[in-house]
Formats: C-alpha cells, structure tokens, sequence
C-alpha cells in the first residue's frame, strides 16, 4: 500500500477538487498521510492566480522532494496548466496533472508508476467545452460542504490569469449537482456552498448547446465579447442559476445554501425577489469589487462601474433584512494614484462591507497589467493595504455588534477552549462567528441563539435562546 499526501494551494474550488483526488485515491487502497511526514507520493494542488501564489506552488513541490526523494512529486492544476514546460524545467516535478484531468489522478499515476517515464497528462484547457465530472461524498469539515458547479472564466480582467489556466465557462448539469447534493445530505451535511471559477456565468454555455431557437440569429455575427455579453443576458433572463437554487432549495434535510462570489451584475430586482423567496437561502453575499475607482476599474477591465455596485448592493438590503456584504479589494492596481485610492476608501466607507479581503496587486506574467506603466511601489502598496485592514476592522466590528440582542439560527461546528471555557463555535446564515459555553455536544445541530456578550477574537459570544 503506497502512502499519499496532499497539499493544496488557492480557491475553494481547488480545495474542493483535492479533496475529490484524495477520496478516489483511499477509493484505490491509497494510504493518506499528512503532508509533513514522509510519503512515496506526493500531490499538490496548485495554484497561479498572482506571481506570490506560483512561489508558494514551487516552494511546496521543493519541499516534498526534499522530504523524500525517492518520492513520485506530481504537481496538479493552474500553476501547471498555465505553461506547460514547467514540468519539464523543474526537477523536483515528477508528474505535472493539469486542469479537466484531475478526476483520472488514479490512472495517471498508476501508469506512471507502471512505464516509469513523463506521460501527457495535458490537455489544451482554451479548446475544451467538456466540463469534468467530479463528485464529492463527505469533506474534511463535518457540517458544511463546497459543491463546484462551473469551470472557466470568459471575463479577462487584465490582472488575471486564470481563464488561461482554467479555460472558457463550463457548467455542471443540473441533475448531477442535485445528486450529489442529496448523497452529502443523507451523510449529513446540513450546508453546501456553491462555488465555481465564475459562479454568475453558470448556464452560459447550456444556451448554444440546449437553446439555438433562443439566440438571435444576429448575435453569432457579433464580435466575441459583445457576443458573451449578449450571452449573459440571455443567461440571466433564463435563470440557469436561479432554477439550479431553487432546485436545491427543494431538497429535503438540506438547511442551508451559500452562495459563493457573484459578479455584481447578475443581481437584479427580479434575481434578489426570487433568491430572498427561499428559505435556505443565506443572506451572505460576496461581490467582487476589486476598486472604489471606475478609472481603475476600467484599467482593470471590469464590467461595472461604481454606481451599477452599489445599486447591486441597494436592492440585496431592499429584499434581505440586514444582509452580509463581503467582497474583495486590489490596492496598487498599475497606474493607481493617491486620488484613486482615496475614492475607493470613499466608496468602501460609503457601502458598509462585513469583511473585506485585501490583496496588494502582484505581477502575473502574462497579463495585460503586468505590462501597463505606472506601477506602484511595494512601500506604497502597503501603506494602502494596511489603510484598507484598520478600515476592514472597524466596519467587521460594527457589524457583528449589531448582532448584539438578537437571536440568530446558528450551525455548531468545533469546540474550542478560549481562556478556562470550552466554547463551540459555529456561524448564523450571514456567516458570523457565534461562541456558546456548553457542555453538551453541539456539532452539526442548528439552534437559536440569544446573543448577549461582548465580541471576542471575532466570535459573537451568545446562550442557547429560544425562538
């Protein structure tokens, strides 16, 4: 019995997509150890969104030689499939797994382990309209579960590199999400997070394949991106996503759906009418933002402007009581100047997020902006950053102590032990850390909670209430 482990780097879809590889491999007779001890095969999960993340990916493929190296070193996903001859050139990458072919790991390995010699594991990710089938039955988190439901991304901001590692949009079938779904619902899950590399595009694709009556005839002589756009639209007025939520609204035993990041423009009055009428819907809502600046953004090739954002985020309050914001922020974008930057702390001040991810824009070779003039010192990049976290902070606070007197469903997860109490810790619907003393075993079960003490390391401190 050959010994495996893995290690995985980046998106919640790459964690979902390990965590498929690591089941098909105990599925085999596969031993799984952790990634720190010795192993005959090593796998990691890699990752190429920014240049830090390809540093990470090489460092984590170096160490897994250095720890055995006698061991079979394969390195899966985007850091790899965005250039090819990274197998070739680093020695310590035995095996080189791209995307749409993570689901065959199994074979690959196996007949490598047979022929001992490089096999194309490759494919051209850009020419692919195949979405791979995955499945997932239980996950390392006992309560809560991440179901990918798309592929690919049509956007091109001009930072990212992912539609190159990733490929165009593709979109699971409806049928096969439900099923796995309900399989993870009779395990026991009571949530499911529903993520993909651009969760808003899901369905996009189905139109050319399941709906020609539906396109009009002038929209395939359009140039490609007006064309996508057109396609979107059509998408949207189509609901694929919505009837996908609705669908898995109707399962029974599931209590919870989360969404993943969704691109502001999908949420319109009639999309947030119909999310806010199901009820396992959780009112949490992550909208990309990347910049307070519309000159930034349009540098940045993003398809809104501020005032579209912030209607979005209008009418998710009109049709949800009190909803969680999140979203993301790239300070130092090339070419951002100290006006910019103070228009999108204007602008953040202005909307209220829950929490903020902020991220210093790094060169990705490759892109569109790695090449603009105007770049932005690293000093200057984290000076912003550290404005944007004291601004996070404040705002993150507020909002949970606003939770202060109310009662809210919360879904138990761990159990942890802060100063001499043993608290269990979970998370209400927007998504906001609730703590309880209890000598009871709450993991997995949702009950009300009463929230009545102060905020503590992030976590709302609360008593078992009554609805």
């Amino acid at each position: 019995m050959k010994s495996v482990a893995l290690h995985n780097l980046g998106c919640k879809v790459n964690a979902y997509e390990i965590e498929v590889m690591q089941q098909l491999l105990l599925e085999k007779g596969y031993k799984i150890v952790p990634f720190d001890e010795k192993a005959d095969i090593y796998i990691v999960n890699t990752c190429t969104v920014t240049n830090i993340a390809d540093r990470k990916s090489r460092q984590m493929l170096h160490k897994a030689k250095k720890m055995n190296p006698n061991a079979i070193v394969v390195a899966t996903g985007c850091y790899v499939q965005a250039d090819s001859e990274i197998a070739e050139k680093d020695e310590a990458i035995d095996l080189a797994i791209g995307n749409n072919k993570k689901g065959e790991v199994v074979r690959i390995i196996e007949e490598f382990l047979l022929e001992h010699k490089a096999i194309d594991a490759m494919i051209d990710i850009n020419q692919t309209d195949r979405y791979e089938e995955l499945e997932l039955k239980e996950t390392a988190d006992h309560t809560r579960a991440y179901i990918k439901v798309q592929d690919g991304c049509n956007q091109f901001c001009s930072y990212c590199i992912i539609p190159y590692a990733r490929g165009r949009v593709r979109s699971r079938r409806p049928e096969q999400v439900i099923e796995e779904v309900k399989r993870l619902v009779k395990n026991g899950y009571k949530e499911i997070v529903m993520t993909g590399i651009h969760l808003s595009s899901y369905g996009i694709d189905f139109i050319n394949k399941d709906s020609q009556d539906y396109l009009d005839p002038g929209v395939k002589e359009t140039d490609p991106q007006e064309k996508e756009l057109k396609e979107k639209d059509i998408a949207q007025k189509r609901g694929y996503l919505l009837q996908l939520i609705g669908r898995l609204n109707d399962i029974e035993g599931l209590e919870r759906i989360r969404l993943g990041s969704l691109e502001p423009r999908i949420v319109t009055e009639e999309f947030a009418q119909e999310l806010s009428g199901l009820k396992k819907i959780c009112p949490h809502f992550h909208l990309s933002l990347q910049s307070g600046s519309d000159r930034v953004l349009k540098r940045m090739n993003r398809k809104y402007n501020t005032k579209e954002y912030a209607h979005t985020v209008e009418i998710l309050r009109r049709n949800f009581v009190h909803p969680a914001i999140t979203t993301d922020i790239i300070v130092g974008f090339p070419g951002e100047t100290r006006e910019e930057f103070e228009e999108t702390k204007k602008f953040i001040a202005e909307i209220g997020f829950f929490e903020m991810h902020i991220f210093k824009y790094s060169k990705r070779k490759g892109t569109t902006a790695a090449v603009m003039k105007d770049q932005v010192s690293d000093q200057e990049k984290n000076e912003r950053s550290e404005q944007l976290l004291g601004m996070e902070k404040i705002m993150s606070e507020r909002y949970r102590q606003s939770m202060i007197g109310k009662t809210v469903m919360t879904l138990f997860e761990e159990k942890k032990q802060i100063g001499n109490r043993i608290i269990w810790i979970g998370h209400t619907p927007e998504y906001v850390k609730i703590g309880v003393e209890s000598e009871e075993d709450l993991e997995n079960r949702i009950l009300p909670c009463v929230v009545n003490g102060p905020v503590l390391d992030g976590i709302c401190l609360a008593k078992i209430g009554n609805l």
